[in-house]
């Protein structure tokens, strides 16, 4: 069973990878917390493994990620093999950290996770990566699954791949709270007289906050996964007044299966 959360459909890719090589179902976080019932309890299968994949947002879990997991809920856990997958442009913090006692706190432990790398689309700080670094992240990404995969089935405990970076306990301790208190918010979004309705910024949004009536509106809770921004095919919408030059990025073994994930 793995879990994922994706934006432009880089962790999407990890997770679809994971669970073809290991026959488990993937299931979309986002989906589930805008779900109608959020029963958030699951049926486990003897020896099930447990997965969850994700981008790093300032060195931690997004924060729907961790709202999910602290519901999280299973009819028949046996400590079943539980590990993660961090998506990220450079490093992680200590957001394996961060995960692990969350899962401590429903009885459940962190037995490996691994932290990879992927092509950049946080435009708000930077810009997308070009072409050929796209590709070698990619490719480089394709090889590090191979051994993750290897790990997982061998349901190795204590295996931990991941990049901390410097000073991971600032990074997470003091900038994710930060980012949660001041960056999540839709404030900034804007749309140009270039949007033509067609909806897809609505259909890809993780919080379920957008609605299209000619033009996008964005109500108050965001990821800031910019999903939206990223997927507009006429470059409308932008995020104060640092994206409009930058590029677009949508993981190219994803493309339009982004649309149907959510």
């Amino acid at each position: 069973m793995i879990f994922y959360f994706t934006g432009t459909g880089n962790s999407l890719q990890v997770a679809k990878n994971i669970a073809w090589h290991n026959n488990e179902q993937l299931i979309s976080i986002a989906k589930e917390m805008n779900s109608v019932d959020g029963k958030f309890q699951y049926t486990l299968r003897e020896g099930e493994i447990i997965g969850f994949v994700f981008p790093v947002y300032a060195w931690a879990p997004p924060k729907m990620v961790l709202n999910f997991i602290e519901k999280l809920k299973f009819d028949n856990y046996k400590n079943n093999y539980i590990f993660s997958v961090a998506t990220c442009g450079e490093n992680i913090g200590n957001t394996m950290k961060v995960l692990d006692n969350l899962l401590k706190k429903n009885d459940m432990q962190l037995k490996s996770g691994f932290s990879l790398k992927m092509p950049n689309n946080y435009i708000i700080m930077g810009d997308i990566d070009s072409k050929k670094v796209q590709a070698e992240k990619l490719s480089a990404a394709e090889e590090a699954l191979r051994n993750i995969n290897r790990i997982i089935k061998e349901r190795k405990e204590g295996v931990f791949l991941v990049n901390k970076g410097l000073f991971p306990g600032i990074l997470t301790s003091v900038i994710n709270p930060l980012f949660n208190k001041n960056a999540i918010n839709t404030r900034k979004f804007t749309v140009s007289d270039k949007c033509n309705s067609c909806g897809l910024c609505e259909k890809v949004c993780n919080s379920n906050t957008i609605r299209v009536n000619k033009k996008p509106q964005w109500k108050n809770k965001c990821t800031q996964c910019l999903a939206c921004i990223h997927i507009c095919p006429v470059k409308a919408i932008q995020y104060g007044k640092g994206t409009e030059k930058k590029g677009r990025y949508i993981n190219p073994n994803i493309g339009d299966k982004l649309f149907t994930t959510y």
